[in-house]
């Protein structure tokens, strides 16, 4: 059997995170989605998506295939009757396809909406789609809980440090199995609280002396959390990422710094952001009124349905020391912002400034940056990252002619 990602019509609403990746590279938990239905189905998997970021994420299709979409969350129910699917045979919620077994020919129907040919059951139960950003935010401590069951079930974690103080053993011995620590991590003189939700630590990744982490945390891959840090639960820290400061209720996809004081909550960043010293983001309105956020599908603010949204920034954007972003903050790819002042709550990708103006950021500049930043985390800029670059660069142009 194979496995198939297939972007879907709301890719776009999940702007700007998904200019750079398709919707299943997402992350949420832990895991990435495409990494969840791998480990419930134990079948490798590929992405259907543009023909830009498919130079990055490639297709690969068998005779046989299970298709799934790219914003769908995994559950038991869910994948027992997937797994239980005949050739030929789906299944839709509301009109919208979630899956469906299929041989290579299904790629093209289901990038023009063609279904006429399956045999398709609508799902009565319910499902859990991330249609917008936002939407990763209240269910980000719940997916860091059953990923955590998914990665840790009938293995065994490292020792705990001695020298590590672990909160809440003395009321209840069981804490210490709500930490798992992956081989190569480096754990000394930090306090672990597991008491509201499990710590997982990934391979290779450093917790320095004085920082304190209370659970649900996901702490990938060749991350690290500096001294002192203060880091609260629901906070998903991507592989290679490094941060500092006070952290709260958000998801770094990957490869980015946050590394100074700071506070960062109820938020996502992509991959390759810098976040400036004493950067700040207001995660509630002083109202306390629902926080709106730029919807790219209607061209304007949008109501998010949440009291607590911070930031949304893209891939290879940053900021410059002592930014303040207000709540419900959308910034683009290719971004750089710097100033006095709150920049606005909608900034397009590629553009560089702040409150007291902007101009275009060329791709030529974005890429030059970002291969800069790679090579210190000895990674290769690769030419289907120029692609995506120069796609995204072309596509989001009518953003930036009318914004100054």
């Amino acid at each position: 059997m194979n496995l198939v990602l297939f972007d879907n019509e709301q890719r776009e609403a999940l702007f700007p995170l998904t200019f750079t990746r398709p919707q299943a590279a997402i992350r949420s938990g832990i895991l990435t989605i495409k990494e969840k239905w791998e480990h419930y189905l134990r079948i490798n998997g590929s992405y259907l998506t543009t023909a830009a970021i498919a130079l990055k994420y490639p297709l690969a299709v068998t005779s046989d295939t299970f298709y799934i979409a790219g914003n769908l969350l995994p559950n038991g129910e869910l994948v027992a009757a997937i797994q239980s699917l005949k050739f030929g045979e789906g299944i839709t919620k509301e009109g919208n396809l979630l899956a469906i077994r299929a041989d290579e020919k299904a790629c093209q129907k289901i990038q023009i909406n063609d279904f006429s040919d399956w045999q398709l059951s609508d799902w009565k139960a319910p499902v859990v789609q991330i249609c917008y950003a936002h939407q990763l935010l209240p269910i980000n401590k719940k997916e860091i809980d059953s990923d955590f069951l998914l990665l840790t079930e009938g293995r065994r974690s490292q020792e705990i440090s001695e020298t590590v103080t672990l909160v809440g053993e003395h009321k209840n011995p069981e804490c210490r199995n709500r930490i798992f620590i992956e081989a190569g991590a480096e754990v000394e003189y930090a306090w672990l609280n597991p008491q509201e939700g499990p710590i997982y630590i990934g391979k290779n990744a450093i917790i320095q002396e004085g920082a304190m982490l209370r659970g649900p945390i996901a702490l990938c891959e060749s991350a690290q959390i500096n001294m002192g840090a203060k880091i609260y639960g629901g906070a998903t820290i991507g592989p290679r990422t490094k941060v500092g400061g006070e952290m709260s209720n958000s998801i770094i996809l990957g490869y980015s710094n946050k590394v100074h004081d700071g506070y960062l909550g109820d938020s996502v960043l992509g991959e390759w952001c810098n976040l400036g010293a004493d950067t700040n983001t207001s995660n509630l309105k002083n109202d306390y009124a629902e926080v709106k956020l730029w919807d790219y599908t209607k061209g304007r603010f949008q109501k998010t349905g949440l009291q607590f949204c911070g930031l949304i920034m893209g891939d290879y954007s940053r900021c410059a020391i002592n930014t303040a972003f207000n709540s419900g903050t959308v910034v683009g790819i290719g971004t750089n912002i710097f100033g006095s002042g709150f920049p606005r709550n909608f900034v397009p990708s590629f553009v560089i400034g702040g409150p007291q103006g902007y101009k275009s950021n060329a791709s030529v500049i974005v890429k030059r940056t970002a291969k800069m930043a790679m090579q210190r985390r000895n990674v290769d800029f690769s030419q289907a990252d120029d692609a995506i670059i120069d796609e995204v660069f072309e596509s989001t142009q009518k953003y930036r002619s009318s914004f100054r």
